[in-house]
């Protein structure tokens, strides 16, 4: 039988090479069969312009070889870390298969088209609250967001609502993915990829847990 990528992951005898990019879908897919809500929830780190860090959960809404992707208001906290200190750091927790996934890289924004192909993709209720939503910013009452709802939605042709200009994508481009499976006694297994640029190779280095 062949043996799986996390079969020889956690191999010290395999030597091979193992691109992370193959590999964190197949623990995704897994999740994906498990998990009960939300498998591509991630928690997203940034910091302020104090460098205090912030975190919030999001979820991923792309992955390729060239990174993680999510979508937001420019506009929020999050937004305006992130485009101010282009770094942060995920990471998704899978409790029902016992592992984890961090990462960490450099951020850039999504180009328009993504965005608007993505936009398009949202139910229209989803679409009129990122008009309505004045994300991170006080709010008055609930009562005040849905008038403001009530009102763009009188507004809009269900069918054509524009994407606003504030909302888009972030890209997470890694440097590190630490790839983390739980272990009897809390000796887990924990191997971390990392490379010092975008375009070069992954090394691979067993951690202790």
């Amino acid at each position: 039988m062949t043996a799986s990528l996390t079969d020889l992951l956690f191999d010290d005898a395999y030597s091979g090479r193992i691109d992370p990019f193959e590999l964190f879908p197949q623990w995704l897919d897994a999740a994906r069969e498990t998990e009960l809500n939300d498998p591509n929830a991630m928690a997203v780190a940034s910091v302020d312009e104090t460098g205090l860090p912030d975190l919030r959960m999001v979820l991923l809404n792309g992955f390729s070889p060239e990174g993680f992707v999510f979508y937001t208001n420019y506009e929020s906290a999050k937004g305006r870390e992130l485009l101010g200190h282009p770094k942060a750091a995920l990471l998704f927790h899978w409790k029902s298969q016992r592992r984890q996934v961090r990462v960490r890289g450099l951020v850039e924004p999504v180009s328009s088209a993504e965005a608007d192909a993505y936009f398009a993709t949202r139910p229209a209720q989803s679409r009129i609250g990122a008009h309505a939503s004045a994300q991170s910013r006080p709010l008055g009452s609930r009562q005040a967001l849905l008038e403001r709802v009530e009102e763009l939605t009188a507004r809009f042709d269900a069918d054509d609502i524009p994407r606003p200009g504030h909302w888009s994508g972030f890209r997470i481009r890694p440097l590190q993915i630490e790839f983390w499976q739980d272990g009897a006694f809390r000796l887990h297994d924990r191997v971390l990829f990392s490379r010092p640029d975008l375009n070069a190779d992954w090394s691979r280095t067993r951690l202790y847990p």
